[in-house]
């Protein structure tokens, strides 16, 4: 092997034939915070298999009586608020500092909870659903359905753009300087840079000072697209034969805890009757995952959530009540 060869084996230089994607926009954003999520949180993972048997026939009732359109993924996110109220340390920020090795946790005044929503083209976005600590099922139901709406009228490469600079302003505040400079750089230059981002930043002065909309007013803000206070993850929505769980995701830094719902399964159960006899039966059980941040304190936090959750499922008519 002479030393050209030697050298392109060493940089993992692509072959010929070999497809190159280079990452738009929203995968930077998307990586840059699951990267931080990565290195700032011990997380821990615990998985809970809900029966929901009782709760989806009284769920397809609620659907079909409502008036509105009620859908599973509104549900378990009141369900989520509904233990975040029981378990309010989870719904937090963790600021910590390693250098110093200290750190604050800052628990939110207001639920608001970050999820991911599919578009037609199979991409998703995080997108935070703001205020739900006081809304009805109705109301969380109906605001999921308008992000939706408002989604699909968003110019995205503007409002994620936005997004990006307001982070990089955030990071020189606090002094840390080569990331923004090197994130600069690269989404200006080479073959990964962002696409039309030069004439996003013509009209850069005009977006500061306000003389004119840098977004569609009928689409989304940029603090929608930040982080909120939890996350919440829906895997079952994505494929109807799903059978894998979500075991382990680190919460988006600087959230605390991520609540993970799969897909419903039906599975044999074998109880005991009045007489003691053994009998098998089908219940449909939800894996739902939660991980949370192991700076917060230990299992502890997490109970509040775990017993209104087994609250909710054993007596699924409260939400009627909501």
């Amino acid at each position: 092997m002479n030393i050209k060869k030697y050298m392109k084996e060493a940089r993992l230089t692509p072959d010929n034939g070999d497809r190159i994607e280079y990452m738009s926009l929203r995968d930077k954003m998307a990586s840059n915070a699951l990267v931080n999520s990565q290195r700032n949180i011990p997380g821990v993972a615990c998985n809970y298999d809900a029966d929901i048997t009782r709760l989806i026939e009284v769920f397809e009732k609620l659907k079909n009586d409502c008036g509105y359109r009620l859908t599973l993924n509104a549900l378990m996110t009141k369900i989520l608020v509904e233990g975040l109220k029981e378990a309010p340390r989870l719904n937090a920020h963790f600021i910590y500092n390693h250098l110093a090795t200290a750190g604050k946790l800052i628990i939110k005044k207001h639920i608001d909870v970050s999820m991911a929503i599919c578009l037609d083209e199979d991409k998703t976005f995080q997108i935070k659903i703001m205020h739900l600590e006081d809304k009805t099922l109705k109301e969380t139901a109906l605001l999921i359905e308008d992000a939706k709406r408002r989604l699909e009228k968003t110019d995205l490469d503007d409002v994620m753009f936005e997004v990006s600079r307001q982070r990089l302003i955030g990071e020189l505040t606090h002094g840390r300087i080569l990331s923004p400079v090197c994130q600069t750089v690269c989404a200006n230059v080479g073959k990964g840079k962002v696409n039309n981002l030069a004439k996003s930043l013509k009209s850069d002065f005009l977006k500061i000072i306000g003389k004119k909309p840098y977004y569609n007013p009928e689409g989304l803000r940029p603090e929608e697209l930040n982080e909120g206070s939890v996350c919440f993850t829906n895997w079952g929505t994505l494929y109807d034969n799903l059978n894998a769980n979500i075991t382990y995701v680190p919460p988006i830094y600087p959230q605390v805890f991520m609540f993970g719902v799969g897909r419903t399964k039906d599975m044999e159960h074998v109880y005991k009757d009045e007489n003691g006899n053994l009998q098998l039966t089908t219940k449909k059980i939800l894996p739902l995952s939660l991980i949370f941040d192991h700076k917060i304190g230990g299992a502890a936090d997490i109970m509040p959530f775990i017993r209104k959750l087994d609250e909710i499922f054993e007596n699924p008519e409260i939400i009627l009540t909501w």
